[in-house]
């Protein structure tokens, strides 16, 4: 192949994989929302990307008469907003065997979500409130008391992340 030919094709070379690595840009750090919802950034003092750690046993029950908040533990994977008091949360969700969208009642208005059902390894965006304790007075089902770091924190809107 002769001089004139060659510095041609490796100049175009170069320029190909020189365009291809620009175009790819960076990944983004948190999974995005399978919805795209306004109200992740606009409730709460806090908004994380977390996966769910485990659902402990007798965590999670369905009574008709009885509302109340479990306890669930997460694994940060992104702060979006505010400061989280450990990589490791401990999240409150209220009347967890329902679907965070029908989850609300007369007592506790402002909370809601796309999530259907809480599973462990599930990666959630949400929007929380921090300590719990200024947002909810009610039951709480707690089967990490004594491991906790920090305060706990109140889930005002749980989606489910994409993965």
């Amino acid at each position: 192949m002769s001089k004139w030919l060659r510095r041609p094709i490796l100049t175009a070379a170069l320029l190909t994989i020189a365009a291809t690595l620009v175009s790819c840009g960076q990944p983004s750090a948190a999974p995005a929302t399978k919805v795209d919802d306004p109200r992740l950034s606009a409730m709460g003092t806090v908004e994380v990307t977390a996966k769910l750690v485990e659902i402990p046993e007798g965590a999670i029950f369905k009574r008709d008469l009885y509302n109340y908040a479990t306890i669930l533990k997460y694994e940060i994977v992104t702060v979006h907003r505010g400061q989280t008091p450990a990589t490791t949360i401990f999240v409150g969700h209220y009347n967890p065997w329902k679907p965070r969208a029908e989850a609300s009642d007369n007592r506790i208005k402002e909370i809601g979500g796309n999530l259907k059902k809480f599973e462990p390894g599930q990666v959630h965006r949400m929007a929380l409130e921090v300590p719990i304790d200024d947002y909810f007075m009610g039951g709480i089902v707690n089967k990490y008391f004594g491991q906790e770091t920090g305060e706990l924190c109140w889930a005002v809107w749980t989606n489910l992340a994409s993965e």
